[in-house]
């Protein structure tokens, strides 16, 4: 009996450091996400922690800026993308919510969504882009992009948090873009 329960115990302890070894080996990664630096986001209009144009915003013509899209993971189907303000006075303010973005898709032009791509409803109570409005100070805007492997089933008023819990499963990788906006 002793000898089976000290098998046990060996068998458990290799089976154990198995484990652990294919655990270290693995690449770095949170969930199966890719790291950040992998997908990458980017704009001609600003550069991360810098202003906003004032075109971008409710004092300008209110329409969302070119945004360029690197590094998307195979596997992947589709993009989402949330634009939100974390500083707003009543909590975190949406401002853009797109999801089932083209996967293939490189850049989303000044002024426009592109084709397949569904727009959900915002803190506007709208499906567009809203562009930052804050009431006073300098607010953070963070431009959030999500490879998934997967397209969305989605209503057309779905909002950021029926989006984030759709996503849920399917992340491959993601990157942000912050801009800062100070209302004048």
């Amino acid at each position: 009996m002793k000898k089976i329960v000290m098998i046990i115990i060996i068998v458990l302890i290799l089976i154990g450091g198995i484990l652990s070894y294919f655990q270290l080996s693995r690449p770095s990664s949170k969930n199966g996400v890719q790291p950040m630096e992998n997908l990458k986001l980017s704009s001609p209009a600003f550069q991360e922690n810098t202003e906003i144009p004032g075109k971008y915003t409710c004092k300008g013509e209110n329409i969302n800026p070119a945004l360029n899209i690197t590094g998307i993971p195979k596997g992947t189907k589709t993009l989402a993308l949330i634009v939100d303000d974390p500083d707003a006075p009543r909590g975190t303010w949406v401002h853009w919510v797109v999801w089932n973005i083209p996967a293939e898709t490189k850049t989303i032009t000044e002024d426009n969504v592109p084709s397949g791509a569904r727009q959900g409803l915002n803190n506007f109570n709208r499906q567009e882009y809203g562009g930052p409005c804050p009431p006073s100070g300098t607010h953070r805007y963070m431009f959030k992009l999500y490879a998934l492997d997967a397209a969305l089933v989605l209503k057309e008023n779905s909002k950021k948090e029926d989006v984030e819990k759709a996503m849920q499963g399917h992340l491959l990788a993601q990157a942000r873009l912050m801009g800062l906006y100070t209302r004048r």
